[in-house]
């Protein structure tokens, strides 16, 4: 592939490298070791994962939409698996395009996924608001979560991506989360599962820890804070609109749930430093 130009940046400190691929010629080839190798901490430049900016009618996952949004967000997990939506990535994503002159910060940014189109909302206090959709809660009934040597009853919550949430007496309680948690019955995640653990920290505020599938443990995750309160919310019959502060370990999460059922997820979005890369 040659020299890679790239930026980083993070929501939270859940942290990226992007990408900027507008044609789809650039990096047409990013395979799973090229991304394994860009997020290395070590060998690499080091990231969560690598968000490629490319616009919609340049990948064949966002060609549907190439006539209702420009850009697709082509996210990779840090192991080099593909990704269907990150949260945090998205406000990094659009925050980028503002970046370039490539979105207007006084109108909503479309931004394609592999989980659908989500509108992004530049505030005026700099943060980013973007629209998530509603939480889907598969049938999970009986589901155990393991980490740490310990378990828990768990809610399986459908983001776009697959999580699992548990609530625990203290966030030490799972351990180091080196290794990914465990969960039974299988059939429940067939695909790997991002696994958040959570405590309550006072009224419609709680606190968690995240296991990504396909990453680790990181120091935030959008779509898993979204997960946590509509479980919560569902666990304590809150009606919407209400919303939720998720304290992460890389900072503050908002967590709006509407009327309509969709979930509204707010906070910041910084870029941190661009270079290149022989890979």
């Amino acid at each position: 592939m040659g020299t890679v130009h790239w930026v980083k940046g993070h929501g939270t400190e859940n942290d990226f490298v992007l990408l900027y691929d507008p044609d789809g010629t650039a990096y047409p080839d990013l395979d799973a070791a090229t991304v394994r190798f860009l997020c290395d901490r070590r060998r690499g430049v080091g990231a969560d994962g690598v968000l490629r900016v490319v616009r919609t009618h340049a990948i064949e996952d966002g060609r549907a939409y190439a006539g209702v949004a420009e850009w697709f967000m082509d996210f990779r997990n840090a192991d080099g698996s593909t990704g269907e939506m990150c949260g945090n990535g998205v406000r990094v994503f659009a925050h980028f395009l503002r970046d370039r002159g490539l979105a207007d910060p006084g109108v909503d940014l479309p931004v394609v996924t592999r989980a659908g189109l989500k509108p992004v909302r530049f505030e005026a206090d700099g943060q980013l608001t973007v629209d998530m959709g509603p939480a889907g809660f598969p049938a999970s009934d009986g589901l155990v979560l393991t980490a740490g040597g310990r378990s828990w009853p768990g809610v399986a919550v459908d983001m776009g991506n697959p999580h699992g949430v548990a609530f625990v007496d203290d966030l030490s309680d799972p351990g180091a989360l080196v290794e990914q948690p465990t969960w039974t019955p299988y059939d429940v995640f067939p695909k790997g599962v991002n696994v958040e653990f959570a405590v309550r920290r006072g009224e419609r505020h709680l606190a968690m820890r995240v296991h990504e599938r396909g990453v680790g443990e990181t120091r935030s995750c959008g779509t898993g804070a979204c997960a946590v309160a509509a479980t919560v919310a569902r666990v304590d019959g809150v009606g919407a609109p209400a919303t939720y502060l998720i304290d992460v370990p890389g900072g503050t999460l908002t967590i709006t749930l509407r009327s309509d059922g969709h979930l509204e997820l707010t906070g910041p979005a910084v870029l941190t430093a661009r270079g290149e890369i022989d890979v």
